[in-house]
């Protein structure tokens, strides 16, 4: 049965498709299908067991709307969202994610010029043949290939965003795991270990002795007959290829249960640190594959049930997914010396929350603070948009109003402190919103950079550096700015702001919306071995998206981020005495 999430990822998807059908960024189709999509994430009962007259009593579920809800719960598939995907195929889709090629010029390239993918559109701005179009020139055709440049999509390997990556996996493993015969299945490759783009999907499952019969149906039977699955390309006894309908690859591996741990080893990669681990191996007369850790002469298996037991064979503890690229993670598990982690359940605050009062926010305060307190935080800052941002952004008499709203409602949360906070825009020469004395009453300051990311890395440092050193500022929010394939991050000098960050105490996020995960991880890297502090927030808009800081969890492991560097791990006196000290004003 197809879940909300399925059906919301779906009409998420008709709404992209839509925006660009209509050539229109503001597609009123295109809000349509997004408000259904909030309604059926948001939604407590499954969807697929209402009726046509239930779900449009819902709202944001018309009559239309709930009729392809209807035909997906019944078939697995829209007729539209194919008819749609046919027209607008996923090599022209990611034109329109480019920023500054919007729907209306990607119709435009490939209807004047044939520009129907990424490759297309390089070999067109090589040519350039972009300057002879109405509305376009030699300034676009810089500025694009700039876009692309700093994306990196002009590689012959397409690589897809992680979150859509997530999608398509999650699809795909709902199919193998209704399949008789598959014991074990797990996501492995870059995918298992947190990269921000991958090229095609690794799915490893383990078969018991029936195998994946279903009244005579393989593996490849199942999948081909797949909604999330456009065609397989290949099938044999331990490996089957399909593509999905977003023009994923998917390798699905089958395994012996008993041959578990070192095919999740092997699958899981990186190549570059599988390298060191057979190196190893050899070292101490082994082989090791992706069926076992063998002695070489004999053939003895000495492990491969557990990742654990291979590891331990070779002299290493268990290393973390995100950590396996061969960074170090090798050494420093030998010397004993791989950093202590955090994981989700760390975490005790969440310091970046909107509420209805941001332009772009959906739940009430009381709603987001209820729903906060119910996930067991001791500390909770509300940080709507501050008047400098348009349209978005709340004047001081709506801010004031909130602030003694807060007030009211903290002693009905005694186990959850909150803190009346805002995020301020960082403008272009570092300025931030509202005026110093106004500042003085937040209890926490979230300053991040919300427009102009293309100015030069001297000035974009120089931003950062003054919103950093202000009294005021507790935090710099997603400090790259950019938006996974869709916007390249600032270019700024790192070492001068990690260098101003662990001067100040003044924390740098890592944003766990997926589309952003924001510090990246190298910059991340670049922090190890500094005094630098970190605060984990979930950035949330609607009451939905709290629990999405499990993502900004992973991405501080791939950036090898120590626990006791991530401020919002720290028991709640500790917390709000570096905030308030923080606060220089």
């Amino acid at each position: 049965m197809a879940t909300n999430l399925e059906l919301a990822e779906a009409f998420g998807e008709m709404a992209d498709l839509v925006r660009v059908a209509d050539g229109n960024n503001h597609s009123h189709r295109a809000r349509a299908y997004e408000a259904a999509a909030r309604t059926l994430q948001g939604l407590p009962g499954a969807a697929a067991q209402m009726t046509e007259a239930q779900l449009r009593e819902l709202d944001g579920i018309g009559g239309a709307v709930a009729s392809r809800i209807r035909e997906y719960a019944e078939t697995g598939r829209m007729g539209k969202l194919d008819e749609l995907r046919s027209a607008f195929p996923p090599e022209f889709m990611e034109l329109t994610r480019i920023p500054g090629l919007g729907p209306k010029t990607a119709l435009l390239l490939r209807d004047r010029l044939g520009v129907g993918s990424v490759a297309d559109l390089v070999e067109a701005l090589r040519e350039e043949r972009l300057r002879n179009l109405p509305g376009l020139g030699a300034k676009t055709e810089q500025n694009l290939r700039r876009a692309v440049r700093r994306l990196g999509l002009s590689g012959k390997e397409r690589r897809v965003p992680l979150l859509e990556a997530q999608r398509q996996a999650r699809r795909v493993l709902a199919v193998l795991e209704e399949v008789p015969g598959v014991e074990r299945i797990k996501v492995c490759g870059s995918l298992r270990r947190f990269r921000e783009t991958v090229a095609d999907l690794d799915i490893l499952t383990a078969m018991g002795e029936d195998g994946a019969a279903e009244g005579g149906r393989g593996l490849d039977e199942v999948l081909a007959e797949a909604p999330p699955v456009r065609e397989v390309t290949a099938a044999g006894e331990t490996k089957i290829t399909c593509i999905t309908h977003s023009s994923l690859q998917v390798d699905v591996r089958v395994v012996r249960p008993d041959q578990w741990g070192s095919a999740v080893l092997h699958f899981t990669g990186s190549k570059e640190h599988n390298v060191r681990l057979r190196q190893l191996a050899i070292e101490r007369g082994w082989a090791l594959n992706e069926y076992a850790l063998a002695e070489a002469s004999t053939g003895r298996v000495v492990a491969s049930q557990t990742e654990e037991e291979v590891y331990a064979a070779l002299g290493l503890p268990w290393i973390p997914p995100e950590l396996r690229e061969d960074r170090g993670e090798i050494e420093a598990g030998r010397a004993g010396e791989l950093p202590e982690l955090a994981e989700e359940g760390d975490l005790r605050g969440d310091l970046h929350v909107h509420t209805d009062l941001s332009g772009d926010g959906e739940d009430s305060l009381p709603d987001m603070v209820r729903a906060a307190a119910e996930r067991g935080l001791e500390y909770l800052a509300i940080t709507d948009h501050a008047e400098n941002l348009a349209i978005n952004g709340a004047d001081r008499e709506r801010m004031l109003a909130q602030r003694e709203r807060i007030r009211e409602m903290q002693p009905d949360f005694p186990g959850m402190r909150i803190l009346h906070g805002a995020e301020l825009n960082i403008a272009p020469d570092g300025s931030l919103d509202y005026d110093f004395d106004f500042l003085r009453g937040y209890d926490w300051c979230v300053a991040s950079v919300h427009s102009h990311f293309d100015l030069p890395a001297t000035r974009q440092t120089e931003r950062l550096l003054t919103a950093i050193r202000h009294p005021a500022v507790n935090v710099i929010g997603h400090p790259t700015g950019r938006r996974i394939g869709r916007r390249p991050g600032m270019e700024f000098h790192a070492d001068a702001v990690l260098s101003a960050a662990e001067e100040t105490r003044t924390a740098l996020e890592i944003n766990s919306h997926r589309d952003r995960l924001d510090a990246p991880a190298e910059l991340l890297w670049e922090a190890r071995d500094r005094d630098v502090l970190f605060v984990i927030s979930t950035d949330a808009h609607r009451v939905s998206e709290l629990g999405q800081s499990k993502w900004g969890i992973r991405q501080s492991r791939r950036g090898w981020v120590p626990k006791s560097q991530i401020a919002n791990t720290w028991p709640a006196p500790r917390f709000l005495y570096w905030a308030a000290s923080v606060r220089r004003v």
